[in-house]
Parts: structure tokens; C-alpha cells; sequence
């Protein structure tokens, strides 16, 4: 449905500057959404997921690359054409762009008074969008008199009116308290359901994706770098980046005291502390307590949870093995021959 390939933005300078090869804010990149799923991409401030997702109805022209939505290649059209092609792309952004001016349902009505559609065919096509996304008691209220939810359910009423074939949704629930994140989250994940439309979402916070995404990619300094379905990423991230977006997202972190004491080579008389990932059957096989019987090791477990990924269970623990140096050697290759992500975060020494 969504198709990206050899994509990259660079942004040059609208006067003489030293800076003359300008700004690259977005690196090649290559981006498949099929048709109806959910697509998530992640990354921190500045990453680059506004400029790729603004690639993708031509808000904002590549510099290289081919962009196709619905078998259609945008970067062909004339002017006249993209702007048809548009209308089968809804985009909702962070902060709602409401019309102060205008009622709920003029606001809704407003990409079809564009597009000229009938007074008449409005009315048909607005009234069960407000009932979609439950506001068609507010269809005669102004935007000041609504919550900040209730006005994103404006704007996600507003991207589906021309029905789209795909929504592109722009940090559209940062600015939004958690439980009605939760709301605007279960709205779309129900549009996705009930319409089959595709959607592609950037966002800084691990919980939208969890909660809604069928497929994930990581974005760096403007380069993709690390594509997964949800419940992979989350349970064996391929990236050092996509394991601290987990750590932090979990904060399953090593405690203050601990990390004072923490060196990073083994010593003569030390023991490694380590964070392990447990999923699948893994999750449910006390592999704590074989450890420590057939490797001769005593386990002190410092930090544990499970989380729940869509269909998946993660466990995850940062504990110390204490043991000599061969016995902990034999229980960090049981560990990963265990098929359990492992990840060394030091090691203190035992008389500490």
C-alpha cells in the first residue's frame, strides 16, 4: 500500500551559504506498509520520522527516491494529479488544526467542501463519521469547547472524510494525557478494523506501539535502522538503540548502588551481573533454578517483570551470578544456549 524506496531529504539553504551541501535530514531509506496494517516508527528528537512520514503525500518532496501509495507513484504526478491523490491519504497531526472559527461539523465537512462535494452528499458522509468516532452530540460545538481528545477525534473524522485508503498519523497523541491516549488508540486501531485502512504512525513513545502496531521501524540521525514486528522488537531488539528504547520503556535498569560498584572486565574475584529477556515457552520454564543446580551458581534476582506484547509474553530480570569464574562462564552459555537474550552489564567483585 505504502512503498519508499532509495527515499532521502536533503534541505539546502535559500541564500549563499558556507553550509553549501545543506542539511540531511533524511538518509535513503526503503519502507514497505502493506495494505491494512498498522506501522509504527520510532526514534527521539530530531531522528527524522516527520520528515519521512511528510515524504509520503509530498508535503514535503524527497530529494531522491520514488514514494507509491495505493500502486500510484506520487513523485510522477503534476500538481494538479498529486492533489487528487492526496484525498485518498488522510493526516492527523499533534496539535489538531481545527478551524477555531467553525462547528465540529464544519470542520469535519471541510476537505469535501474542497473537493466540491454536495451540501447534501456532506451531510451523508459527516453525520456518520461523527458517530464513528463518538462525537455526534458535539457536531454544533466550537473546538475551544472541547477536550484536547475530542478535538483529535475531530481531526481523525476531518482525514477520514475523503476516505482514504491510508492515514498518516503525526505524533497524534503526544499532546494528550494517557487515558485519553488510550482512547485515541483504540479509535484507531478500531477505524483499522472496521475501514481496513492502512496506517502509518510516528511517535517517540514505546506504549503506541505496543498497544496498536503490527510492525515497527527504529529511525537514527535519518536512516532506518531496525525493522520488526512488534512482537519481536520487543522481545529481541536487533539495535543497542532499540534495547535502551526497551530498557527505558520497561525501566528495568540495575539499581543506583549497584552501578557504582559495576566494572567492565571481569576481575580474579568477581561475578557478572546481566539482564535477561525470557519469551515463548522460555517465560514459563524455571530455567532460575536449573541454573543453579546444574551449573553451581547462586542467582540473586535484583529486578524481574512480565509484560504482556499483543500475543507474546516477555519476562525480563537483571540478576547477579555468583559463582567462580568457570561456573559462571557455564552458566552464561546455558543462558544463551537457552535461546534467552543476554546482555552483560558489568561485573562486581564478590567480597564487595
Amino acid at each position: 500500500m505504502i512503498r519508499l524506496q532509495n527515499v532521502s531529504k536533503t534541505y539546502y539553504p535559500t541564500r549563499k551559504s558556507r553550509n553549501a551541501t545543506g542539511v540531511e535530514a533524511l538518509k535513503p531509506v526503503d519502507l514497505h506498509v502493506p495494505e491494512g496494517q498498522i506501522h509504527g516508527v520510532i526514534g527521539l528528537s530530531g531522528a527524522g520520522k516527520s520528515t519521512l512520514i511528510r515524504c509520503v503525500n509530498l508535503l514535503e518532496r524527497p530529494t531522491t527516491g520514488s514514494v507509491s501509495v495505493d500502486g500510484q507513484e506520487l513523485t510522477d504526478l503534476s500538481r494538479e494529479a498529486l492533489n487528487q491523490a492526496r484525498h485518498r491519504i488522510g493526516m492527523i497531526f499533534q496539535h489538531f488544526n481545527l478551524l477555531t472559527s467553525r462547528h465540529v461539523f464544519d470542520n469535519v465537512a471541510l476537505p469535501l467542501e474542497l473537493m466540491g462535494v454536495s451540501r447534501r452528499d456532506i451531510r451523508d458522509r459527516v453525520t456518520p463519521l461523527l458517530e464513528l468516532v463518538g462525537l455526534d452530540d458535539k457536531a454544533d460545538q466550537y473546538p475551544a469547547q472541547l477536550s484536547g481528545g475530542q478535538k483529535q477525534r475531530v481531526a481523525i473524522a476531518r482525514a477520514l472524510a475523503s476516505r482514504p485508503r491510508v492515514l498518516l498519523c503525526d505524533e497524534a497523541t503526544s499532546a494528550l494525557d494517557p487515558h485519553t491516549t488510550g482512547a485515541i488508540l483504540e479509535l484507531l486501531r478500531d477505524i483499522n478494523r472496521k475501514l481496513g485502512l492502512t496506517i502509518l504512525l510516528i511517535t517517540h513513545e514505546m506504549e503506541v506501539v505496543k498497544s496498536i502496531c503490527h510492525r515497527v521501524s527504529l529511525i537514527s540521525d535519518g536512516e532506518l535502522v531496525e525493522a520488526a514486528d512488534v512482537g519481536d522488537f520487543f522481545t529481541a531488539p536487533a539495535t543497542q538503540l532499540g534495547r535502551d528504547f526497551l530498557n527505558d520503556f520497561l525501566e528495568l535498569e540495575p539499581p543506583d548502588a549497584l552501578v557504582e560498584r559495576l566494572e567492565d572486565q571481569p576481575g580474579a574475584h568477581s561475578h557478572p551481573v546481566v539482564r535477561l529477556a525470557f519469551s515463548g515457552d522460555a517465560v514459563s520454564t524455571p530455567l532460575v533454578s536449573r541454573l543453579a543446580r546444574e551449573c553451581g551458581v547462586d542467582v540473586s534476582i535484583l529486578q524481574a517483570k512480565v509484560e504482556s506484547i499483543q500475543d507474546r509474553t516477555l519476562g525480563l530480570m537483571i540478576a547477579e551470578l555468583m559463582g567462580d569464574a568457570e561456573d559462571t562462564r557455564r552458566a552464561l552459555a546455558y543462558l544463551q544456549d537457552h535461546d534467552l537474550q543476554v546482555e552483560v552489564l558489568g561485573h562486581v567483585q564478590r567480597n564487595a
